[in-house]
């Protein structure tokens, strides 16, 4: 059975572009005086800008996959799929909460930044530990019990291969890549340094557009990662089971 649903692939796919897309368009349509290196996303969506509709439709587009991703990604840790959807929400109360055409408003920049540490958290929070129990490509489920106590002398010597589909992953490789502690933990904290970076950039060297770019597009890049190295793993899987099995029918 599939870990991750095909809907999820699609909404994982379907977020980054919808952002680059929005933020894009918006440009164009906000006219040669905006500067995406220095001005920010936010201002394509303030109120009075000539591209407003289009990029708040990106962001709530954003949103909406982010959390449809979330309901879709199996295999990751409850909190990590909670957090996620958590971004996605904030990014679809943007919609409510647009910056003000000039100045700072505390509404959008605490919405922003909800959603920012969501997203910068969610990673480590998806994390699965070698061990996890798996069952029928539904994590989280418990082994069931031994029949008996200890194993008799009768019972055959365990089948090397993969782990069955009910039983624990003995080692990391059986889980997928992006759900591994080790590029779990890079993603993140390159998403905390770019964070930092966009906020040096909006005080000091006025960039904080093109700061503000890398970030968001990388947190919206990274749940397409994720679903993709969960595919592929079930991928494989599968085709371990039908080779050491010797027929597609068992596995």
């Amino acid at each position: 059975m599939r870990s991750v649903p095909w809907w999820a692939l699609l909404s994982s796919a379907c977020a980054p572009v919808l952002l680059v897309g929005g933020w894009t368009v918006s440009a164009v349509l906000q006219g040669p005086g905006y500067d995406p290196g220095s001005a920010t996303i936010s201002i394509l969506a303030s109120d009075g800008a000539q591209g407003y509709w289009v990029m708040t439709s990106a962001l709530v587009g954003l949103g909406v996959c982010d959390v449809v991703t979330a309901c879709g990604l199996r295999p990751a840790a409850r909190a990590g799929r909670v957090a996620l959807g958590g971004g996605g929400l904030s990014a679809m109360l943007l919609a409510f909460f647009p910056a003000p055409a000039s100045g700072g408003s505390l509404d959008h920049g605490t919405v922003v930044a909800v959603g920012f540490a969501l997203l910068a958290l969610w990673p480590v929070l998806a994390v699965r530990r070698p061990g996890h129990a798996w069952r029928h490509g539904r994590p989280g489920l418990p082994d069931p019990p031994p029949a008996s106590g200890l194993p008799s002398a009768s019972d055959p010597p365990p089948a090397s291969g993969p782990p069955p589909a009910s039983g624990r992953a003995p080692a990391e490789g059986s889980v997928p890549w992006g759900l591994r502690p080790r590029p779990s933990l890079v993603a993140a904290g390159l998403m905390w340094l770019g964070g930092g970076w966009f906020l040096l950039a909006l005080f000091v060297n006025d960039t904080a557009g093109a700061a503000e770019r890398v970030v968001t597009f990388a947190q919206a890049f990274w749940p397409l990662v994720v679903v993709i190295s969960c595919v592929r793993r079930t991928g494989d899987d599968a085709r371990n089971r039908v080779r050491h099995s010797g027929h597609p029918d068992n596995a």
